[in-house]
């Protein structure tokens, strides 16, 4: 039985990290990726990139930068879902549903089209100029990263409540035409008390105004930043006003309450801004130096990452793909010897399921094959002597689901390594639906 609440969150891969995102979004959302009572889904949105950024080679590299960002903040990937967006293919398949129901009208209100159509008729321009069909579609994609998951809870900013309420709205649409319990509506949790750092000109921490300190940096260069960090022209001696000292905001972000109230006292008695900056250098570096040690390993070794990801999408799948199933048998996408749902009991109704085969070959070994929803092969097994030993290993493989470490020791039992057909991930994410239906079916018989 899963948690009472799914949280989702996505980040988009199309910058580098910096102490701004790290206090205002990494940072709090690790914490809340602890809690007991519920489930974490954090998704590198690498689809979403696409429409802010044309750099193939950016994306590529802020997807590595961002994975070992959070990886090495403490985000731990056997107690969350953690996946890269473009590995989940159900995603974009449930876009498509989404889109297929979705009323233009709705995303013409979206404030991101809102914006650019506003801007290029006050130039003079087309109203459209320069958008493109993933700006105007990217709240439906936003909706099937959410729905595909079922979340209860989206931690967004204020700005982003639209796309939360349009979520709502499509995911309502898709149930009151094909099936009123298919998608929980998400629910906005607005983040009140995210801190908002200032950058090293004093206005708001961000890339789009060029003064972000890059959440990695060397030590040396992090202490040249904050020492770039713009001031006035106090003198050392003079009393200075904390709270509106881009110094001390930086500092009470990092400090404990005993450090915060030590600082302030320090304004008050007039410290220099060179001493200011040079303690909020050792304070950051104090937090950040032993993560950077662990960032700096990760993103050297970029086949770990990869197969992290591999490994969170294949256990992310065993929730998609046989959800997605039912959407799309929901639909009507579906086998032609399938009867419509309304022509029998709801019970009895089928979807399409990867197969796993046994028979006997002319050899008189036993073998048995998985293939996919499509009857594409993905796994062929070995010859057993009985019966009985190709049965048993291939009720493990089940039982394995997408526990990639259980099904690698498993798979050397069945396959030699180089003959399966397919990536370990593929053969994971079949017998993930596999060993969800099983389980669905046995809950069923209980009641």
């Amino acid at each position: 039985m899963h948690p009472a609440r799914r949280i989702l969150t996505g980040i988009t891969t199309s910058g580098t990290p910096h102490l701004g995102n790290y206090v205002g979004a990494i940072r709090p959302a690790i914490a809340a990726s602890r809690r007991a009572d519920a489930e974490s889904f954090y998704f590198l949105a690498d689809y979403h990139a696409l429409i802010k950024c044309g750099d193939p080679a950016r994306v590529q590299r802020s997807t590595l930068e961002i994975a070992a960002s959070w990886l090495a903040c403490g985000l731990d990937p056997d107690k969350v879902f953690f996946y890269r967006q473009s590995d989940i293919p159900e995603i974009p398949e449930l876009t498509w549903l989404l889109t297929c129901v979705t009323a233009k009208g709705l995303l013409n209100r979206a404030h991101a089209y809102k914006a650019a159509v506003d801007a290029n008729i006050a130039g003079g321009e087309d109203a459209d100029t320069g958008v493109t069909a993933g700006l105007y579609m990217y709240p439906v994609l936003m909706a099937a990263d959410i729905l595909i998951f079922n979340a209860h809870e989206v931690p967004v900013g204020r700005d982003q409540i639209q796309h939360i309420e349009m979520a709502r709205d499509i995911g309502q649409r898709f149930n009151h035409l094909y099936g009123s319990e298919l998608f929980t509506l998400p629910e906005a949790r607005i983040e009140e008390n995210v801190a908002t750092l200032p950058g090293t000109d004093g206005r708001k921490m961000s890339k789009s105004y060029d003064n972000t300190i890059p959440l990695w940096l060397p030590a040396a260069e992090l202490r040249k930043a904050i020492l770039g960090i713009v001031t006035d022209s106090r003198a050392p001696g003079e009393p200075k006003d904390p709270d509106t000292s881009n110094i001390f905001a930086l500092h009470q972000a990092f400090a404990t309450p005993a450090q915060s109230a030590a600082m302030r006292a320090a304004f008050a008695a007039g410290i220099g801004w060179g001493e200011a900056k040079q303690q909020l250098f050792e304070l950051i570096d104090s937090e950040l130096a032993p993560l950077r040690a662990r960032y700096e390993a990760l993103i050297a070794d970029p086949a770990q990452l990869e197969q992290l990801l591999h490994a969170g999408a294949a256990r992310a799948r065993g929730r998609s793909a046989p959800f997605m199933l039912r959407l799309r048998h929901a639909a009507g996408i579906r086998r032609l010897t399938d009867v419509p749902a309304r022509a029998r009991p709801a019970a009895a109704a089928t979807v399409a399921l990867p197969q796993l085969k046994s028979y006997r070959e002319r050899d008189g070994l036993f073998y048995f094959k998985l293939e996919d929803t499509a009857g594409a092969m993905l796994l062929h097994s070995r010859g057993f002597d009985a019966p009985r030993e190709a049965g048993q290993l291939s009720a493990a493989l089940v039982e394995a689901g997408d526990d990639l470490v259980a099904l690698k020791r498993l798979l050397l039992e069945c396959v030699p390594a180089n003959e399966l057909a397919v990536p370990i991930e593929a053969v994971a994410a079949a017998l993930a639906v596999l060993k969800a239906d099983k389980l669905a079916r046995a809950q069923a018989k209980a009641h």
